[in-house]
This record gives structure tokens, C-alpha cells and sequence, in this order.
């Protein structure tokens, strides 16, 4: 692409052009903006598409479940088909939409107060007292009535449905399913879940008034669909203010694609994970080092990027520890590998690490309340987790069992990259069983 320069893209305000580039992509990768293209659902758009248009337009009742693992694409195949069906005249103004999530409504009554919110229908209920959530519901569908018309269809999606199944009695669901079966009220009622099972989590009543539709989403994409994807995320639309500068873009993006290290990158990617988050994660890296020294998007940037995305957290968190504390660790491999995985309590640890210091090192032996101390800090740091729920108060905290939450893998991957490691704690992780 060569230097920066300015474009205009109206007015008289000059905009930078790598600042313009990095901006469009930035929205462009995040996850509250839709990808130029959706690749791989088109079946499963067409279901979704075909379901909402006729709850909106003949007022047809629905209920279905989105299903798919997180990271899938399902919340972006949702937004893709309401922002399509919203743009024809005779759905545009009548269909009315309601966003749930189970994160957020964590039970009934903060779930109608959104709904509530969401409908515009606060003052409707002012200070009126209602005897159930069925009732309180009904009111308020009923309010969406004008004279002799009938209410507007409306749209339910559920966000982490599956939680919604753990609301006491399930009223939200047995009630919006149970509307769903009527004929008063036209609503769809579309829940979106990864968890397969989610069928199961439902009452008998619920169940029997589910629709029981489901739409499973799994990423289909083969390696030249994916390369392409990620062609397209890194490329300028159309809305895009300098015409000329996004085909020079675009045209670099293209031989950037064809690069061999690139491609290797993006297969071992792709044989990790296929999903659309986790392609546009790696972008997202290499996009915030745009600036006027560097215009360009380059291989390196990419090769940063996924080295950054495979790190490990938990042997990064080991860099970060004492020599004390890796040496508990380290004793607490050996007393795995020599019980085979079974767990282990204070008093093992601090025999196995004092069998070590007073033959290897004698500058590393603390005291007991020291090493006590180390210990409790890394169970803090959830290295290392307490078998019980008890929360130790029927056991004295030396003698409670405890479990390893680090693979030894880890372990030996920290101390070559620990820095200033004593030689003799290396040579001693390296042993198969503590000496």
C-alpha cells in the first residue's frame, strides 16, 4: 500500500487513512457488528428466516431452539435474519422484539421487568398488583392491544435458554410456551443454548407445550471456505469513504492471503477450532498495530498474534510464583506421579519438598509456617484446589485433601522459560520420582 496518505472523505474533513482502515475493521471483527458475508448456514438461515417472517406476517406461533457450541455463529445467524426481516414494509412495523439473556434475568421477576422495559409498557403497569406471573404477563400482552385490533406479533429470544431452566418452576418458559400454543397472542419464542441436553432440564409441562423445534448449528466449513472468510473479514465494504484506497486495500489483503505462512497459520487454526470468534481473535492483534510507520498488515503480525492466542495461562502464571512455591508444585508432581493422580494433603507436600531441600539445597529450607504460607497462596491462585466442599472446617487445613490443577506438561514448560532457575530445582522436576 505503500506510505499513508489523506483522503477526504467529505467536506473538508481530512481523515488519516490507516486511522479510517483501522477503524472499519475494528467494527468489522467486533462481535457487535455482522461479518460482510455469513458462510457455511445458509439451510439453517432460511428455517429461522422463513419461521419469523410467518410469525410477523400471518401471525403464526413458533417455538424453537437455536443449538450450537459457543463461538458457533448462532447469536450472529439471529441478528443477520431480524436485521433482513425487519427491512420488508409489512414486518418492519408489525413485529415487536424482546431480548432476554439468562446471564442478565436471573430470575422471573427481573425477567418481566425487562420485558416490561423492552415493550415500553412501564406506565401501563404503574402501581397495579398482580396475584401471578401469568396473570402480570397476560396484562401486558393485552396492553399491546389498540381497540378491536389484535396485539402485535412478537418475538422472544432467549440468550443462554438453558438458564432459564433453572428459574424456580420455570414460569417464564411454561407461560411464553403456553402463549405460544394459543391463539390470543402471536409470539415465536426462540431460545438459544450450546448445551445439547437442554431438552432435559425441562418440566413435563414445559415440555408438552414446546414445539419441540430444534436448529442445530455446527460449523461446516471446509479450509478454503475459512480462507476465504478470512479474507472477506479483513477486506472494506463498500460503505467504506475512499473507493480507491479500499481496492488497494483489498488487493494487498488478497497476496497477504496467498502467503504460505499465513496459510499455515490459518490451518493450524482451523484444525484447533473452526468458529468465526476465535478467526476473528487472531485479527484483532495484528489490526491495532496499524499505524503511519506501518501500514500494512504483515505475516509477523499474525504469527505474534497466534502465539499470543496459544499461550498457556497457567505456565504463565507459574513464571510469577517463588522458588518456594515451585518447589511445592514440583513436589506435588512427584506425589502425583508416584500415587498416580491420587490426592494429596499438606503434610505430603511439605515432606516430599524437605526430603529435597535438605539433600539438594539446603538455602531452600524454610520454615514449616513459611511454607504453610506458600501453600494457602497457591491454593488462592487456584493452582491447587481442596477435593472437599467442607471448606475445611471439619478437617485441620494440613490434612485436607487437596488436587493438582496444573498437568505436568505445564510444569516442565514453565521452569525452562522461569527466570534465573536454580539448575538442581530443574534437574529435580526433570526426575520421574522424587529422590
Amino acid at each position: 500500500m505503500g506510505k499513508s496518505r489523506k483522503s477526504e472523505p467529505s467536506g473538508c474533513v481530512l481523515l488519516d487513512s490507516v486511522y479510517a482502515i483501522q477503524s472499519a475493521l475494528r467494527k468489522q471483527l467486533s462481535q457487535g457488528s455482522l461479518p460482510p458475508k455469513i458462510c457455511g448456514f445458509e439451510k439453517e438461515r432460511r428455517e429461522l428466516l422463513d419461521l419469523i417472517k410467518r410469525t410477523a406476517t400471518t401471525g403464526e406461533s413458533n417455538s424453537v431452539l437455536v443449538i450450537g457450541p459457543r463461538g458457533g455463529g448462532k447469536s450472529m445467524l439471529i441478528k443477520s435474519v431480524l436485521d433482513e426481516v425487519t427491512l420488508e414494509a409489512n414486518v418492519k412495523d408489525n413485529l415487536m422484539c424482546v431480548h432476554l439473556n439468562g446471564l442478565l434475568q436471573t430470575d422471573d421477576k427481573l425477567a418481566l421487568k425487562e420485558i416490561t422495559r423492552q415493550l415500553h409498557l412501564e406506565n401501563t403497569v404503574g402501581d397495579k398488583v398482580f396475584g401471578s406471573f401469568a396473570e402480570t404477563l397476560q396484562f401486558l400482552l393485552e396492553a399491546l392491544k389498540s381497540g378491536s385490533q389484535s396485539s402485535k406479533p412478537i418475538l422472544f429470544v432467549l440468550e443462554e435458554f438453558d438458564l432459564f431452566a433453572f428459574h424456580r418452576n420455570q414460569t417464564l418458559l411454561y407461560n411464553l410456551f403456553d402463549i405460544s400454543q394459543s391463539a390470543q397472542t402471536p409470539i415465536c419464542v426462540l431460545g438459544v443454548t450450546c448445551r445439547l441436553d437442554v431438552i432435559e432440564l425441562l418440566e413435563k409441562r414445559v415440555k408438552s407445550r414446546f414445539s419441540h423445534r430444534q436448529l442445530h448449528m455446527f460449523n461446516s466449513l471446509n479450509f478454503d471456505e475459512y480462507l476465504q472468510l478470512f479474507v472477506v473479514l479483513l477486506c472494506l465494504g463498500d460503505d467504506f469513504p475512499d473507493r480507491k484506497l479500499a481496492a488497494e486495500w483489498n488487493k494487498q489483503i488478497k497476496v497477504l492471503a496467498a502467503d504460505k505462512s499465513i496459510v499455515n497459520i490459518l490451518k493450524r487454526l482451523y484444525q484447533y477450532t473452526r468458529d468465526v470468534r476465535s478467526l476473528q481473535q487472531l485479527m484483532f492483534y495484528p489490526v491495532t498495530q496499524l499505524k503511519d510507520d506501518h501500514p500494512e498488515l504483515t505475516a509477523s503480525d499474525f504469527q505474534e498474534s497466534m502465539k499470543l492466542m496459544t499461550t498457556d495461562s497457567k505456565a504463565s502464571m507459574l513464571h510469577g510464583v517463588s522458588i518456594l512455591e515451585l518447589c511445592l508444585i514440583i513436589s506435588m508432581k512427584h506425589l502425583s506421579d508416584i500415587y498416580n493422580g491420587e490426592p494429596f494433603n499438606f503434610e505430603m507436600v511439605y515432606k516430599e519438598y524437605q526430603k529435597f531441600a535438605q539433600r539438594r539445597s539446603s538455602m531452600l529450607l524454610f520454615d514449616k509456617p513459611v511454607v504453610l504460607k506458600a501453600f494457602e497462596h497457591l491454593i488462592s491462585l487456584e493452582l491447587v484446589k481442596p477435593m472437599d466442599n467442607s471448606g475445611g472446617k471439619k478437617v485441620q487445613k494440613e490434612y485436607r485433601l487437596m488436587g493438582l490443577l496444573i498437568h505436568p506438561s505445564q510444569i516442565m514448560t514453565a521452569l525452562q522459560n522461569y527466570p534465573h532457575c536454580p539448575t538442581e530445582i530443574s534437574q529435580w522436576a526433570s526426575c520421574s520420582l522424587a529422590v
